[in-house]
C-alpha cells in the first residue's frame, strides 16, 4: 500500500515547491501538476484533506440519480482512507485543497470533535454543493489560513485551527441545508430505505443473512453509512441504527403476539445469533422482557 506521509511529499507529487508550513497547506489546483505516478492507483495519506473544486464539469452521482453541477463542490477525506485518482476521467477544473496533518490537531479540542463531522466519511458522490456566496465565504477562510502559513509564530497554530473549526461548522450548516433543499431526491431515498427495511424483514431474509446492519443498507442503497445516517437524522430525527432497532422491535412484537414461537426462535428469525442479545435489546426499548410483553398483551 502506498502511503503519503507528509504535506511536503504531497506537494512534490503535485509538482509544487515546499510548503510554507510543514503540517498545513492551502494548495491552488490551477498551479498544480499531478505527477504521472503509480502511487495514484491506490494510496492513503496521513492528513485531512478538504477539496473545493471550482468550474467542475460533467455530472455527479447522488444515490441512484445523476445531477449536473457547475458550482463549487466541497469534499472531505480523513487520514488513512484508501483513495485513487483516475487521470483519464479527472475534470476537476480549478479550486483549492486544504490539507493538514493529523499531528497538527493533537492536544487541541478539534482532535476530539473532528470525528463528529460525518462528512469526512462521505463518498465522493455525496459531495457538498455550494452557492456562489457559500463558496466565496469558504474561499475567504482558505485565504486566511494560507496567509497564516506564511509567517509562523507562537499564535499561528491556534489561529489556523480556529479557521479550520469555522470552516467545518459552515460545512455542517451547508450540508444540513443541502439535505433539506434536495427534497425530491431525498424523499426517494427515504422511500427506498423504508422499502428495504420492510422487504428485509417481511421476506424473512434476516434469518438467513443475520441481523441487519447500517453498512448492509448503505451498500444496497449505494450510499456511505455516515451519509445515510445523517440524511435520516435531518429528516426523521433518528439515525439508521435507531430505525433498524425500531423496525426490529415492531417485528418482534408482531411475532410475540401472533405466533407460538419461543423467544429463541423469534430472535433467530430476526437475525440474532444469541437470544440473550435480542432480549436485552427488547427490554431496553420496551422496559419489558419478550415474555412479559407476550403475557401482558396477548389475547387469550
Amino acid at each position: 500500500m502506498n502511503i503519503i506521509q507528509s504535506v511536503s511529499a504531497f506537494h512534490r507529487l503535485l509538482s509544487l515547491p515546499e510548503p510554507k508550513h510543514p503540517q498545513v497547506s492551502v494548495i491552488n489546483l490551477s498551479e498544480s501538476v499531478f505527477l504521472d505516478d503509480e502511487i495514484w492507483k491506490g494510496f492513503v495519506n496521513r492528513f485531512y484533506c478538504i477539496a473545493l473544486k471550482r468550474d467542475a464539469k460533467g455530472k455527479i452521482r447522488y444515490g441512484q440519480q445523476h445531477y449536473d453541477y457547475d458550482k463549487g463542490v466541497l469534499s472531505f477525506t480523513a487520514p488513512n482512507q484508501m483513495q485513487y485518482l483516475d487521470f483519464h476521467n479527472m475534470e476537476c477544473g480549478a479550486g483549492y485543497l486544504l490539507i493538514f496533518h493529523e499531528d497538527f490537531i493533537l492536544k487541541h479540542p478539534l482532535a476530539n470533535t473532528i470525528s463528529g463531522y460525518g462528512f469526512f466519511s462521505y463518498a465522493v458522490n455525496e459531495a457538498l454543493h455550494l452557492s456562489e456566496d457559500e463558496e466565496n465565504n469558504l474561499i475567504e477562510i482558505l485565504h486566511k489560513i494560507d496567509r497564516e502559513c506564511r509567517h509562523i509564530d507562537r499564535h499561528t497554530q491556534e489561529i489556523i485551527l480556529s479557521q479550520i473549526d469555522l470552516l467545518l461548522n459552515y460545512s455542517n450548516r451547508f450540508y444540513e441545508r443541502q439535505f433539506i433543499t434536495r427534497k425530491n431526491s431525498n424523499q426517494q431515498l427515504l422511500a427506498r430505505f423504508e422499502k428495504f427495511l420492510n422487504d428485509y424483514f417481511d421476506h424473512e431474509e434476516s434469518a438467513e443473512k443475520g441481523i441487519l446492519t447500517v453498512h448492509m443498507i448503505a451498500e444496497a442503497m449505494n450510499l456511505s453509512a455516515n451519509y445515510l445516517s445523517d440524511l435520516l437524522r435531518i429528516h426523521t430525527g433518528q439515525n439508521t441504527q435507531q430505525h433498524i432497532h425500531e423496525k426490529l422491535i415492531v417485528k418482534a412484537k408482531e411475532k410475540l403476539l401472533s405466533t407460538q414461537w419461543s423467544v429463541s426462535e423469534i430472535a433467530y428469525s430476526l437475525g440474532f445469533e444469541h437470544s440473550q442479545s435480542f432480549s436485552t435489546l427488547f427490554k431496553k426499548k420496551t422496559q419489558m422482557t419478550p415474555l412479559e410483553f407476550r403475557t401482558e398483551f396477548r389475547l387469550n
